[in-house]
């Protein structure tokens, strides 16, 4: 069972301060500060980092719950958007969306298995606590 691993390191007072963060992978390193995370600043921050997760996790899953029920994707590419309210300091909502090419197959049949792999998601699933919508197109 694989153990995924990232790190940050802070540096100063909240708002001041700076810091970075890193995935042992390699893949990716990135500064964030106050103004990247609660303003329009310059850096990353961690709801983006778990907006990339959630989009690469979902997308995957879709894939998967398609090719299960007999249909092939070409593709499937998906957004999502973190709310971050920085009055209650709390991720609000995530919404992800989806456009996916996979032939053969429905409008009602696609959204349902898209419903599905939101559910069935392990991004998802971790991230349960926070109101997750999907808008799911089919292309």
């Amino acid at each position: 069972m694989p153990t995924k691993k990232a790190n940050a390191q802070w540096n100063g007072d909240l708002k001041s301060g700076n810091g970075t963060m890193e995935l042992e992978s390699g893949s990716y390193k990135g500064n964030y500060t106050f103004a990247s995370r609660f303003e329009n600043g310059k850096g990353s921050n961690p709801e983006e980092l778990i907006g990339a997760a959630h989009a690469g996790c979902f997308s995957m899953a879709l894939s998967n719950e398609l090719d299960g029920a007999g249909y092939e994707p070409k593709s499937v590419k998906t957004k999502a958007e973190v709310t971050l309210d920085s009055s209650k300091g709390e991720i609000t909502e995530i919404k992800l969306i989806t456009e996916a090419d996979v032939p053969d197959i429905d409008e009602d049949t696609f959204r349902e298995i898209a419903e599905g792999a939101k559910e069935g998601c392990p991004v998802s699933k971790a991230l349960a606590a926070t109101n997750i919508t999907l808008e799911a197109t089919l292309n």
